[in-house]
């Protein structure tokens, strides 16, 4: 990795390792990040100490359509929230792994994971742009705002190709923009860390996903994101876009 991604990884993951503490919020000053995003009928059972790390600005989960039995990996699960929504809805027979960066945060999914009993989900340690995962074994690839955070978005995607099987499909929510963020701004490595300066372009975003060699990729919808990032002087709109897209058989 080069030293620009390094250093990208260390203030995301100092971040993130500080919410999982107690401290801090995932996005800018004054943001709101909650689960308010999804349906409560959704969330009825989760202990608090779930869904107080709702961090998403999203929610792929429902977009995702998931199947009894099928195999859903999420991209920077956090403290599990859409693993154990999926695990609920893949069933005994599925299978849902979670692959973070950021150890305070995998231990608190652990830990509520070990709270419920759960024994379809499990959580691995890693980064999305070299992603802990065999070839060719997943259904379906989830993200909630995080991919947005990564500083190698054609790794990501590209990873993201190679661990699906054939036919397997995504499903993300994640912030983009509309338009281009200006050097100055991107340079601003701190504002990556609050789900701002490493967005791009929503139609560089679908590009990035069609070279990685996916096809029927589809906006399903977007949102104005200053309710989640806060309004940010000096960029181009910010949205919460649900992103779906499907590997080749």
């Amino acid at each position: 990795m080069t030293d620009s991604i390094i250093a990208i990884h260390d203030i995301v993951q100092e971040r993130y390792g500080s919410i999982a503490a107690g401290s801090g919020s995932c996005c800018g000053d004054g943001a709101s990040c909650n689960t308010l995003l999804y349906d409560n009928t959704l969330l009825e059972g989760l202990p608090e100490s779930v869904t107080s790390l709702s961090l998403g600005c999203g929610d792929p989960v429902t977009v995702a359509g998931l199947k009894a039995g099928e195999t859903v990996l999420d991209l920077g699960s956090g403290g599990g929230i859409d693993c154990f929504l999926a695990g609920r809805q893949v069933g005994p027979s599925g299978h849902v792994i979670g692959v973070d960066m950021t150890p305070e945060m995998l231990a608190k999914a652990e830990a509520s994971k070990a709270r419920m009993g759960v024994t379809n989900v499990e959580f691995r340690k890693g980064h999305i742009e070299a992603l802990p995962v065999e070839s060719d074994t997943v259904d379906v690839l989830m993200s909630n705002c995080v991919i947005n955070l990564s500083p190698d978005k054609t790794a990501v995607f590209g990873e993201a190709f190679r661990v699906l099987k054939p036919g397997g499909r995504i499903a993300v929510s994640d912030i983009v923009t509309e338009g281009a963020v200006s050097p100055e701004m991107r340079a601003d490595i701190a504002k990556w860390a609050e789900c701002v300066t490493g967005a791009i372009d929503v139609n560089e975003y679908t590009g990035l996903l069609r070279a990685a060699g996916f096809e029927a990729v589809s906006v399903v919808d977007k949102a104005d994101a200053d309710a989640i990032v806060g309004r940010q002087d000096g960029m181009p709109r910010l949205f919460s876009a649900r992103v779906t897209a499907r590997k080749p058989v």
